[in-house]
């Protein structure tokens, strides 16, 4: 019953591994997803968000104006500690609920964490494996540009405000190198999964 996260910066490939995995017979829990669900409509995380930033985070029908609150806390630390105050606590008590949920329903689950932020939020106490999706920063930032439309300018920036490609390694008990084909990243991805479910 391992408890693995699965992390890796923006571009990095990480939902490719954890979309294999999840073929494979892992749970995957996506931790954009249970943010996106938590700041419904009628979510306590929403209401605290607006709470803190104001009615301008939302839009005309109650729902989170994205763009809106990400010009607000982009490249202002302080407003996104804010943010994370609110958001992080809830979604470790709901993913935490996940993990035990898939526990309880098959002892021997292998559950996936997939989460981009770990080395921002979660650390690395309660894994059994930390696994790294890694590539090269100029890899990600020509993904980023070619299937993302974003400029050269906007993939830096993104690249930039996250975690370091050294503070994600650290963490790392495996690395699965995503530079190559994609062939080579699936490869690497089955092996791992041969590993956990030995």
């Amino acid at each position: 019953m391992p408890l693995i996260a699965l992390t890796g910066g923006i571009a990095s490939g990480k939902s490719t591994i954890a979309r294999r995995l999840a073929e494979r017979g892992a749970v995957v829990i996506d931790a954009d997803a249970l943010v996106r669900e938590l700041q419904r409509p009628g979510q306590p995380v929403l209401a605290a968000i607006a709470a803190e930033f104001g009615e301008g985070v939302l839009t005309p029908d109650g729902a989170l104006d994205r763009p809106a609150l990400g010009a607000l806390v982009f490249g202002h630390p302080d407003r996104l500690a804010r943010l994370n105050g609110v958001v992080h606590p809830a979604v470790k008590a709901e993913s935490t609920r996940r993990f035990q949920a898939a526990f309880a329903t098959d002892p021997r689950a292998v559950v996936v964490y997939d989460v981009p932020l770990l080395a921002e939020a979660r650390g690395a106490g309660e894994w059994d494996r930390i696994v790294v999706a890694h590539a090269p920063v100029e890899v990600r930032v020509a993904r980023m540009v070619e299937h993302r439309g974003m400029s050269e300018d906007e993939a830096r920036a993104r690249v930039g405000h996250q975690a370091s490609d050294e503070e994600r390694l650290k963490l790392a008990d495996v690395v699965i190198d995503t530079s190559g084909t994609l062939d080579e990243t699936l490869a690497q991805a089955d092996a791992l999964w041969e590993s956990l479910a030995a």
